[in-house]
């Protein structure tokens, strides 16, 4: 996993309320699909006409957010099942971060486990930011400093959980974390058993 430490680039507005994970990643591409190859399918249902072709009304298909690197969302953002493929899709199509006001739950969670930051703002910031994300317009976001800087604006704070922070600093996932600490880990399991031989069969 890269690590995540600062990320300018552009923003890109999707201020639908309850995008959910099926519009993200529909399911019949679960299957299948390696997920090298996933970000073709995202947005799919959106993305792209029945025909086949590009939606040009799409924000990605536009224009000065093709290169889109944060996704700027409505509230609620990938609500719906629980799948990784989700966030595999966003990153495989260069997304690194995500403002919105609130998340789905376990995307939430899968986005630290595959390097994208998922941000959490106050709806009436996420609307400013969403009218500032012009096209090519870029913003910065400083996970070291905690701060978003917006084109032609001052530095916003946002909070990430300090375990979760240290983990995108340097390139984990929780896999990565604990192993991080695996010297400590033997060293429990060796004096457990000696305390609890029953615990550990020959």
């Amino acid at each position: 996993m890269e690590k995540f430490t600062t990320l300018t680039g552009v923003a890109a507005p999707l201020m639908e309320a309850n995008i959910n994970t099926d519009i993200i990643i529909p399911i019949k591409r679960l299957v299948g699909t390696d997920r090298s190859t996933m970000g073709a399918y995202a947005f799919e249902p959106w993305r792209y006409r029945s025909e086949g072709v590009e939606n040009p009304d799409f924000v990605l298909n536009q224009d000065g957010y093709r290169d889109a690197t944060i996704l700027i969302a409505g509230p609620n953002f990938a609500c719906g099942s629980s799948r990784e493929g989700a966030v595999w899709a966003l990153d495989g199509i260069g997304i690194k971060a995500v403002i919105a006001p609130s998340f789905g739950g376990i995307f939430f969670n899968n986005c630290f486990q595959s390097g994208i930051l998922p941000i959490v703002l106050a709806p009436d910031v996420v609307d400013d930011f969403a009218a500032r994300a012009g096209p090519g317009a870029a913003f910065t976001i400083d996970l070291e400093a905690l701060a978003i800087t917006p084109p032609n604006g001052q530095p916003v704070a946002f909070e990430v959980e300090p375990f979760r922070r240290a983990a995108l600093l340097a390139g984990l996932d929780d896999v990565g974390m604990t192993l991080k600490r695996a010297d400590e880990i033997a060293a429990f399991q060796d004096a457990d058993r000696v305390d609890r031989p029953w615990i550990y069969p020959a």
